[in-house]
């Protein structure tokens, strides 16, 4: 199966839509990017298109398509297009070019809050799966002052985690100012995640934070190693969730359960079929990496990471797959939404609770259902969110 990206044909027509919508210049714009998405078929939907990053956390969205878990369910899943960074993924979503998704819970609060795109979080797509990567010279998380550390995106989990762990070791995070040794402030920058290997091995960065397999890439390629996983700092978070437009789920509920249980499914297929991860996504398959990384990222060694691991019992290096967004994970990212700091505007957060973000934003019905409805146990319903940086 060939790499599933954008055609250069499609790629234009995705680009002129998106100038039809006003949004060009990125997330950072203003006006609503529902205003050029196409009306859903009186009959519903029972073709979805799939969006995804090349990243291990779009797994469970993967392997929905690729062992027919969606199939199954009566639906028509064409081969999942492949974006290079979150900004294409969430324009190509507001605008209708896919109908379901992953993307990083925090965007999903921005997308819902601040761009008023109707969406909606019907389950979590993983939970951990995300790391700091550092210089192998680096042994400190103090020795990145007066340095350059790479994130993904604004609202993203991993800026959020690694700016409380450069606060926890006395660093300041900053934005658009050049890093300070003295003064002990580490400079944030958005790079996409394809570029973070090179941009550390050539020193451009010391290190960069970001979903996997980009860590056990550097590792492969001797450039980098692991200076800690990110849920080894928040226990179990939920990195990506999966979204489907609002408008799908009213008109057509048949087909956002088919989803949500086909979700449901591939994550339990994945967790009795770890060994088998690396040759279903690599080498082009799915994610663009060698199948040795990203299998590693499926079947990683704790006892490898006994030096960089506060939390043993977390296993915060191990991938995990929990579908089912809970209220307490949306409160506390809201909450430390609020305390990060970021390049773009943070008023939506103002006069919102992370309770009424969460009955906004997430729809855990299908989930539910697919686990079994009210026989979930009230235990996996609440927890309390261990943070420990």
């Amino acid at each position: 199966m060939p790499e599933h990206t954008l055609s250069r044909r499609s790629a234009l027509r995705l680009t002129g839509r998106v100038a039809a919508a006003g949004v060009v210049g990125g997330l950072a714009l203003k006006g609503g990017w529902d205003a050029a998405a196409p009306a859903l078929a009186s009959g519903g939907k029972k073709t979805v298109r799939i969006g995804y990053l090349p990243i291990t956390d779009a797994s469970a969205l993967l392997l929905a398509h690729e062992k027919g878990f969606l199939a199954r369910q009566g639906i028509t899943s064409p081969a999942p297009v492949m974006f290079r960074s979150w900004e294409a993924l969430a324009q190509a979503f507001a605008i209708g070019e896919v109908d379901v998704a992953h993307v990083l819970m925090p965007l999903a609060v921005q997308l819902r809050l601040a761009k008023k795109i109707p969406l909606k979080v019907i389950g979590w797509g993983h939970v951990n799966g995300s790391a700091l990567t550092v210089g192998k010279s680096i042994t400190a998380t103090e020795q990145l002052a007066g340095t350059t550390v790479a994130i993904p995106y604004w609202w993203s989990i991993h800026n959020i985690v690694l700016q409380r762990m450069l606060l926890a070791s006395g660093l300041k995070p900053v934005v658009r100012q050049a890093p300070s040794a003295s003064e002990g402030s580490v400079q944030l920058a958005v790079m996409a995640p394809s570029d973070m290997v090179p941009a550390l091995a050539s020193g451009q960065v010391s290190g960069y934070v970001v979903a996997d397999p980009f860590s056990a890439v550097a590792e492969a390629k001797d450039v980098g190693r692991v200076h800690r996983f990110l849920g080894d700092v928040w226990k179990e978070h939920a990195c990506c969730a999966i979204v489907l437009r609002e408008d799908l789920i009213e008109s057509d509920p048949q087909t956002a359960q088919a989803i949500g249980t086909a979700l449901v499914q591939a994550q339990q297929w994945i967790d009795g079929h770890r060994g088998d991860m690396g040759g279903l996504l690599a080498d082009g398959k799915y994610l663009p990496q060698p199948a040795a990384p990203v299998q590693k990222v499926f079947s990683r060694d704790p006892a490898a990471y006994t030096s960089v691991t506060k939390h043993p019992d977390w296993h915060g290096e191990r991938l995990g797959f929990s579908a089912l967004p809970l209220a307490s994970y949306t409160s506390a990212l809201v909450e430390s939404m609020r305390s990060t700091a970021i390049d773009g505007d943070t008023g939506f957060l103002q006069g919102v609770t992370g309770e009424s973000v969460h009955k906004e934003l997430v729809d855990d019905r299908f989930v539910k259902q697919a686990l079994g409805g009210g026989t979930i146990p009230a235990t996996k319903l609440t927890r309390q969110e261990l943070i420990q940086p």
